[in-house]
């Protein structure tokens, strides 16, 4: 694999991170058409409830076909508030959540603009604590033709699509004793659950 091509996402899945490391040369894509129900908007937690799914509201487009990197978030029921607190309940007892709360915090204390603006400071934040510097770039069009030595996964990694692989491996989860390991969450849940050792988990899969 030369180049990997990724959506952008809010607090991306495991996977998806799984697959940034390991790949040479990424490209996030900016110049698609905004796909709803996507984890371009959105990210699944772990709970005391069960899974959990945070969406960040967009500002329904003008046309049916808007580029993501157009994308505004809407200011409307005070959705930083309600993610932070959903993030606080969920994750206030893991080993590492007050180690990384003052990083995570800011992003929930004020209005971002833009969906795909707001996604990759977020990223570029969980890469920073992860300790990994990917090459890192965005599309200035929309590339159809796919090269053989290049991995599309821009909408492999989906919330209502199966994992592109199962070999999670199971790591120290703070419910894992009502409902069993749940694999592929956030990247947070790692975060927050496993701290400096989250990387070697991703790494563990690769070598897996």
């Amino acid at each position: 694999m030369s180049t990997l091509f990724l959506s952008t996402a809010y607090l991306a899945p495991v996977e998806y991170y799984r697959m940034l490391i390991n790949a040479p040369q990424v490209i996030i894509e900016k110049q698609d058409n905004y796909v709803k129900q996507t984890y371009r908007n959105r990210c699944v937690i772990a709970s005391a409830n069960g899974l959990q799914t945070l969406s960040i509201p967009i500002v329904k487009p003008d046309s049916p076909k808007c580029p993501t990197r157009d994308i505004r978030i809407a200011e409307h029921d005070d959705w930083q508030h309600l993610h932070w607190n959903a993030i606080v309940s969920a994750y206030n007892s893991t080993p590492f959540f007050e180690y990384y709360a003052d990083d995570f915090r800011p992003f929930y204390e004020k209005q971002p603009g833009f969906l795909f603006d707001f996604n990759e400071q977020l990223r570029e934040l969980v890469c920073s604590l992860l300790d990994i510097s990917p090459a890192v770039s965005y599309s200035s069009k929309y590339i159809q033709n796919i090269k053989p030595d290049e991995l599309d996964l821009r909408e492999a990694i989906h919330p209502k699509k199966t994992p592109l692989t199962k070999d999670f491996k199971p790591y120290y989860q703070v419910f894992e004793h009502k409902y069993g390991f749940q694999a592929n969450l956030s990247i947070i849940d790692l975060l927050f659950n496993m701290g400096p050792e989250a990387i070697l988990e991703l790494l563990s899969f690769i070598e897996n």
